[in-house]
């Protein structure tokens, strides 16, 4: 009785969508076989491509075999007559100094460079350093009206530096009212807190790191942190503090010690929290080769039979973070999982829509964006100059990591709950007998570090999902081992190589699949989703919505 109910709750929920949409979309018979997957994963995540860094040989390996593909499927250019959008940026390749010395309450403390500390700086300098800063413990360096917070207030921090926490307070309170609890919001990513710490005129910012609230390891820290970043190459630049970087914890504790604060986590998570002077003073510095180039976002399309000017923007970043250190012998960032599976997921979904005999109605666009792993760059770039009109822009459907052991009976959606994307992945996952789930890692705000991001922030609905949680044919443990593994050994480093005799390539093409036909839907309706009560990226969409309309 009980799921002869939900059966007929499900069809009547189908019901009032296929009425929002105002029709019924003929599903398209879709084959996407493992052996395609091989065959791009085999040469996108080889040595060969260097680990597609921008400004690289890498990248110009990358993008050219991206539109030649495209344009072998017979796919149009998506910027007027060209596969490419060009993305001005600039890369800053910094040498730390040393140490970070400190002084104060009768003590000189050193900390090492990338053991101890890393630091970097934004802006576009041969030499910015600090000397002397007096250093602030400023909480979780967050200022949120909305919760009545701000771990600024009273407090003149320019020409300071400031220590804040990772993540937000609600972290690990057990309160899911008090911020979101475990589920970062923006104000957890580090992000932010650079922005912050920039705006209320910081000389320097530090963020320590624990692995647990950061979500990865010390050890991503210095790879990502370290060596030449790519920012946008912007004419007029925002106010950067001189100094951005991470502390370990043990870090932490010792400054804190000599500061004589006890409790630094417990104080910067009770209401009222005022920022403190520590006693302190900081001196760093970073020596700068800085050079300007442009990278390329490569887009092709699909144009619509009926509705050619409104679109199902489909992303994937093509880029990894390219030659290193050697490490066991092993120099190159492949970033086959990160994010070849992604690329190589939306290359196979572009060709099934190619390859349709019958065309969708809305255009659809396939949007493979460079520098992501330097801070969502080409993404952001697209946001402040988009190829299609905002409110013309159906949804964002965004790929990044796709799973590589075998089908999968989840589909995980990231940021669940934020908009009506979530039905229409929820039907097409049942139609693979899959169940949905939220992350079930909120805490790590993975809604806010990949590019559907930038698309949610100028109001575009957006989804993120992949099966993540449970193997069909090895359970959930298989995958709770395997996504650690993952997380200590290969994430962001040499090791996240494209192994042919161990991954499974099944689970890609499953994923590449559901969301084929998840944006197919999308291009045959007349209907726009929306985001829904309570998402913070609703507000946009609907002002934009209601100019539209005018």
């Amino acid at each position: 009785m009980k799921r002869k109910n939900l059966a007929l709750f499900a069809a009547l929920a189908m019901g009032f969508l296929a009425c929002q949409s105002g029709e019924n979309v003929t599903e398209e018979k879709v084959f996407i076989d493992t052996l395609t997957i091989d065959r791009h994963l085999s040469i996108l995540a080889s040595d060969d491509f260097m680990g597609r860094k921008p400004f690289t040989e890498g990248e110009e390996k990358t993008i050219n075999y991206l539109s030649s593909e495209l344009k072998g499927m017979g796919l149009k250019p998506g910027n007027g007559d060209s596969y490419f959008q060009e993305v001005p940026l600039v890369e800053i390749t910094g040498e730390q100094s040393a140490s970070m010395e400190v002084r104060g309450q009768g003590k000189a403390l050193s900390f090492k460079s990338s053991e101890d500390v890393v630091f970097y700086t934004e802006r576009v300098e041969e030499h910015v350093s600090i000397k002397d800063s007096e250093l602030v413990f400023a909480g979780f360096g967050v200022v949120a009206p909305e919760y009545g917070w701000n771990d600024y207030e009273g407090l003149d921090v320019k020409g300071k530096t400031v220590i804040v926490l990772v993540n937000d307070p609600g972290f690990g309170s057990g309160d899911s009212t008090f911020f979101k609890g475990d589920q970062m919001t923006y104000y957890g990513r580090w992000t932010y807190k650079y922005e912050e710490a920039a705006r209320q005129g910081a000389a320097g910012v530090l963020i320590v790191h624990e692995t647990i609230p950061a979500g990865y390891p010390w050890l991503v820290v210095q790879s990502s942190w370290t060596g030449a970043k790519l920012n946008l190459d912007d004419a007029n630049p925002p106010y950067k503090s001189a100094i951005q970087g991470w502390i370990t914890r043990n870090t932490a504790v010792e400054l804190f010690k000599a500061a004589g604060i006890q409790n630094y986590s417990s104080l910067a998570k009770t209401k009222g929290f005022k920022p403190l002077a520590m006693g302190l003073t900081a001196s760093m510095g970073v020596q700068n080769k800085i050079k300007r180039d442009m990278s390329h976002n490569v887009v092709a399309m699909v144009e619509g039979t009926k509705r050619p000017d409104e679109y199902v923007i489909y992303s994937a970043h093509w880029d990894h973070l390219g030659v290193g250190e050697p490490v066991d012998g092993d120099s190159i960032y492949n970033g086959a999982h990160d994010n070849a599976s992604g690329t190589v997921g939306l290359l196979t979904i572009a060709e099934t829509f190619a390859k349709m005999e019958k065309k969708p109605e809305r255009s659809v666009v396939f949007l493979f964006v460079t520098a992501e792993e330097q801070g969502l760059l080409g993404s952001a770039y697209y946001a402040q100059n988009p190829l299609f009109p905002i409110t013309q822009s159906v949804a964002n459907i965004n790929i990044d990591g796709l799973p590589a052991y075998g089908e999968m009976k989840d589909l995980t959606i990231t940021g669940y709950g934020q908009s009506e994307l979530d039905d229409y992945a929820r039907t097409e996952a049942e139609k693979q007998g899959r169940y949905v789930i939220p992350d079930p890692e909120p805490s790590k705000g993975y809604f806010f570090r990949s590019d559907h991001f930038n698309f949610a922030k100028i109001g575009i609905p957006a989804l993120f999902a992949s099966g993540s949680y449970e193997s069909k044919e090895k359970g959930i443990e298989f995958i709770q081992k395997k996504t650690q593994e993952y997380q200590e050994f290969r994430y962001h480093q040499q090791a996240d190589n494209y192994l042919p005799e161990v991954w499974d390539l099944k689970g890609i093409a499953q994923d590449a699949t559901l969301l084929f036909n998840l944006g197919n839907r999308l291009a045959n309706e007349t209907y726009f989703p929306k985001w829904n009560e309570g998402s913070e990226f609703k507000a946009k969409r609907d002002e934009d919505m209601s100019l539209k309309q005018k």
